[in-house]
């Protein structure tokens, strides 16, 4: 999926030369929070979003340092800081450049922008002017999308473990050879020993995401490295503890 198939394509804007006053009562009544900023000809200048109202004189939030502190920042920054502090337009506070993605930014490439620099929505592009927005809130929709749309495969046993096993190869983390893998009426059960006790949950989940699977059995051991002990699932020690 690309950003364009998930975005939200009729998003509100607001102009440079808005006040913040308005921006805020804007964000308040739409329940948004963030507005990408665009001039007269619809083209991107910048993005105003909470973060940048968090500090501000009104509140009586913000920055202060030390006398010698600011010495080392320096009568720029410091000026920088006042006008974000005290600043009565939208272009004083906004924050430029924006990192925005096209269209046919794959979803991989989205997340990874809004991960490595902790933003929760990236305007989209086309032409340098906004056709719509992406935010956190559009990625979970789709997820949640997807999940209605999710439909039980119809498939034999054989199959069944045929593709789990497959998948059990592709990862790193997996002693696919120390685990078995039965499958019977859709249901996988789990057999085989574990190096690591956290391998189980990387197991189970991988087998509940095999199309098919409608149940999954752990019978997995973990053998702890320093005395040896065999440790059996949960659901297998229960049942040793009711048969004594």
């Amino acid at each position: 999926m690309n950003a364009g198939d998930v975005m939200t394509q009729h998003m509100i804007t607001i102009g440079p030369g808005d006040s913040i006053t308005h921006a805020v009562e804007l964000m308040l009544k739409r329940r948004i929070s963030g507005l990408p900023v665009v001039d007269d000809t619809g083209a991107l200048v910048g993005i105003l979003t909470e973060g940048d109202l968090l500090r501000r004189s009104e509140l009586d939030t913000q920055r202060r340092r030390p006398r010698w502190i600011e010495f080392l920042v320096g009568p720029g920054q410091l000026a920088t800081e006042y006008v974000k502090t005290h600043g009565r337009k939208v272009h004083e506070l906004m924050t430029t450049p924006v990192r925005t993605v096209t269209e046919d930014t794959p979803l991989t490439v989205v997340v990874n922008i809004m991960e490595s620099k902790r933003i929760k929505r990236l305007p989209v592009v086309r032409n340098d002017h906004v056709v719509g927005i992406i935010s956190r809130a559009n990625l979970l929709r789709a997820l949640a999308s997807v999940g209605r749309e999710a439909k039980p495969a119809s498939v034999t046993d054989a199959a069944i473990r045929q593709q789990l096993l497959a998948e059990l190869a592709k990862q790193s983390w997996a002693p696919v050879a120390l685990v078995d893998v039965i499958v019977k009426d859709g249901i996988a059960h789990l057999w085989g020993t574990l190096t690591e006790e956290r391998q189980r949950q990387g197991v189970r989940v991988l087998a509940e995401n095999t199309p098919g699977v409608k149940r999954v059995e752990d019978h997995l051991v973990w053998i702890e490295p320093v005395s040896g002990m065999v440790l059996p699932s949960a659901g297998d020690f229960k049942a040793i503890g009711q048969v004594s």
